[in-house]
């Protein structure tokens, strides 16, 4: 496997948001993120949130009025995903905070589902959240079947090996 810009991990993704009251508030009490510190000298308003091995950094827009409208859930747009423990309860959570969500069901070949909730951030931006460990991950340049649980731990084996 290549890795020309020798890269290690996701490290942040960066959220343009109306309100970043409301955006805190939906990423710390939904999804589970926790506030972090923030260079001081940055001169725009944001907030940066971690968990999970990521950090979300929220950008407050300049014109909020500019940014798009919230459309229809729809599970082919640009979206996060998070892997969850339960599905279950997931859709319990979301039920109990009145979060609107889309349900979706995927079949791999050999009778492997993963199920799917999708919904929106308070700007629009699409969630998805999943039992996605069941997949199995095939690269298509060999046949090692692995599961996306394991991938890290395998590829830092990997990595190991190189050093």
């Amino acid at each position: 496997m290549e890795n020309p810009l020798r890269l290690k991990s996701l490290n942040h993704i960066s959220i343009l948001c109306r309100s970043l009251e409301e955006s805190v508030d939906f990423y710390q009490n939904v999804l589970g993120f926790f506030p972090i510190r923030r260079p001081r000298s940055f001169d725009f308003e944001g907030a940066w949130l971690f968990n999970y091995g990521i950090g979300i950094h929220l950008l407050k827009c300049e014109d909020p009025d500019k940014m798009p409208s919230i459309y229809s859930i729809n599970p082919k747009d640009n979206h996060i995903s998070f892997q969850c423990e339960s599905m279950a309860t997931v859709e319990t959570v979301l039920r109990e905070m009145k979060i609107e969500y889309v349900k979706a069901r995927v079949e791999e070949e050999g009778g492997i589902y993963v199920d799917q909730l999708f919904f929106h951030d308070p700007d629009g931006s699409m969630i998805e959240i999943c039992n996605c460990d069941v997949l199995p991950v095939v690269p298509l340049a060999e046949e090692t079947v692995r599961s996306c649980s394991t991938v890290n731990c395998i590829l830092q084996q990997q990595k190991a090996a190189y050093c």
